[in-house]
Formats: structure tokens, sequence, C-alpha cells
């Protein structure tokens, strides 16, 4: 009978971008790695080389149907193309193994429903991979802000998520490799979460891509776009995704009593400090020669790479496993539900795209 208090991890897929993974693995006390996979078998060596895991104790695949055969894996990390995630989620979950997918967890909304009610059918816990959700910061937000009434009611989000990408490289990213969706899976997976995390989860009633904001390469792929979300009669948010512009990671939400102001919201400045600014009451002076109050800065202390975002979602997902392999907890379907309400408003935003940049109903 394997240990409750530690869950067993496999990763399909051995992309450089999961070393980051193993890092918060191996700092955990509660999770380690036993076995990784990919269709290269050299690619997975060369991985457990380059991360330091040995092949003494940590088993090498070269398929993912080997690992997921593994009767010692408790649970998976799925890093590969967006395009095979479904399929592999929905195999891990038949599988018995509890799925932790990168973002997009798929490429619409049918196939993420297809992994979920699999992962619900083998009672297995499913979570994706949006690392900011987990943050101390995130929720100092909701607790000072939202909670305490002193954002008011959300009338206005703005927020961004653009890495540049080189030129050359651009007309390699195809819809094989990012899904059909592009940029807006890809990178629009964070502003639309941010702005659905805003309003507490409460779906826009319409979307619409701004018409001159979408940029697709020779192969039709998006690279870029802006789109505009409309929540019921009093809030509204604009988006922005890009592989074409400067890193940016923005958001910004306007409310009925104060306004809220980060800059780094996906990815802090600092791995073991973060901070957001926010302002209340805030009005011109006499003659308009400035404001009566300055942002006040709140800064979240994280402890160390004990309490990173990337650790506090491990943590999240372990004690969930734990939970469950004792029996004493079924999976919490709040991931999932925050998981397919975000896809739902990216399938939107692309499906508006699609036909020039019409609004698109909820």
């Amino acid at each position: 009978m394997s240990d409750t208090k530690t869950v067993r991890f496999g990763i399909l897929g051995c992309i450089r971008f999961a070393s980051k993974f193993v890092r918060t693995v191996t700092q955990s006390s509660n999770a380690v790695i036993i076995a990784i996979s990919d269709p290269s078998l050299e690619t997975a060596k060369t991985f457990a080389a380059t991360n330091n895991l040995s092949p003494e104790t940590v088993k090498i695949y070269g398929s993912y149907e080997e690992l997921l055969n593994d009767e010692n894996v408790d649970a998976v990390y799925l890093t590969m193309p967006v395009t095979q995630r479904g399929k592999w989620a929905v195999t891990a979950a038949e599988k018995k193994k509890h799925v932790l997918v990168e973002k997009p967890p798929a490429q619409d909304s049918t196939e993420l429903e297809k992994i979920v009610e699999a992962c619900e059918s083998n009672g297995v816990q499913f979570m994706d991979g949006t690392i900011w959700l987990h943050h101390q910061r995130t929720v100092k937000i909701r607790d000072t802000m939202f909670d305490s009434g002193l954002l008011g009611d959300v009338r206005h989000m703005y927020s961004t998520m653009t890495t540049p990408v080189p030129e050359q490289v651009l007309e390699r990213l195809t819809k094989e490799a990012m899904g059909l969706a592009g940029a807006i899976g890809e990178l629009g997976w964070y502003p639309i979460g941010a702005a659905l995390w805003a309003m507490s989860y409460q779906m826009p009633i319409s979307v619409r891509a701004l018409p001159s904001s979408v940029s697709t390469n020779s192969v039709g792929t998006i690279l870029s776009c802006t789109a505009s979300l409309q929540f019921g009669s009093t809030a509204t948010a604009i988006v922005h995704c890009s592989f074409l512009s400067q890193l940016s990671t923005d958001l910004a939400i306007s409310g009925s009593k104060g306004s809220i102001q980060m800059n780094d919201y996906v990815i802090p400045y600092k791995e073991d400090t973060a901070w957001f600014e926010y302002t209340c009451g805030a009005k011109f002076v006499d003659m308009h020669i400035g404001w009566n109050v300055t942002p006040e800065k709140v800064t979240v202390d994280c402890g160390g790479t004990a309490e990173t975002q990337e650790a506090m979602m491990l943590r999240e997902f372990t004690l969930l496993v734990e939970g469950i392999k004792r029996g004493d907890l079924e999976a919490d379907r709040r991931w999932a539900e925050i998981s397919k309400k975000t896809q739902l408003v990216v399938d939107a935003v692309k499906k508006s795209v699609d036909i020039n940049c019409e609004v698109v109903h909820l």
C-alpha cells in the first residue's frame, strides 16, 4: 500500500518548461517524481540528466503509455502540446491517475468536458496549471479588496499577457502545435481567467474580438488578439494577448469604490515577494492639479521557495490527492469549473474571430 502522505508523480512530456515543475517537487515535502516519459526516449534521458533525476530512483519511459501503466504513479503532470493533452489526460484519468495539466488543458470546451468527465467518473483530481491563482498575493487581494468591500462593485478590467517570439519562429507556430485558438488559448487563457476571477466567475453575456487587433501568420495561426467582454449591464473587460509585443502581464481592476493595479500578475517580478497597488476614494483636488490620494502598496512576503505560487499550487493539489487516497475527500470540482468557464470564453473569442469579429453571446 502506498504512503498517503507522499504523492508520486509522473511527467508526460519532457519539455524544458517542465524543469520548473521538477524544481518545485524536489523542494516539496509531500511529493516525489518517480517517472518521466516522452515519445523520444533520448529526450527523456537528456531531461533526466539535466534535472538530476537519477535512473536509480526515477523510471525513464520512451512512451506515455508505459508511464500510465506504471501502478506506482499516483498523479501525472502533462506538458505536451495542447493538441495532445485531451487524449492523454483522458487516458490518465482512466488509469486512475490524478491529472495536473498545463494550460490551456484542451483545444476547446468539448474536449475539456471529456477530460473532466473522465476525471470525475474515475474519482481523480483535475487541476490546470494556472499558477497565479494559488499565489498568496491573489488571496490577499481577495481578502483586502473584494471581501472587505474596499473595491466596491467591479466596473471595468484591463488585462494582458504578451510575450515576444522571434520573427523566424512565428511562421513555425502551427495549429497542430498551438491548437486552433493559437495565442487566444496559449496566452489569452491568463487575461480571460483574470477577468473571470475578478468577477467571481460570473460569466460574460457576450464577447467580441476587436477587428483591427487580430494578427495571424501565413498558416492562419492567431498571433495576437484583443477582445471585449460584457458582464451584465454594469461591468466590462478588455483582454489582450500577443506573441508580437514586449512582455507584459498587466491587470487593472476599477470598482465603484476603489481600484487595483498590477503589472506582474502572472509571474511576479521577484519569486520571494510580490505586491499590488490600490486606491480608494480617489478624486482630483481643487483645480484638478493632482489627486487627493496616492496609491497604497501592499507587499506579500512569500517566505522563500517553499511559498512560491508553484509551491502553493503543488501543495493544494497534493493535499487533495492525499485526502482522496486516504478516503477522506472527494475530488474538488471547483478547479474543473474554473477551467471550463475559462475555456468557454476562450472558445467564444475564437468564434468571434472566425465570424469576422462579430459579437458572440454566451
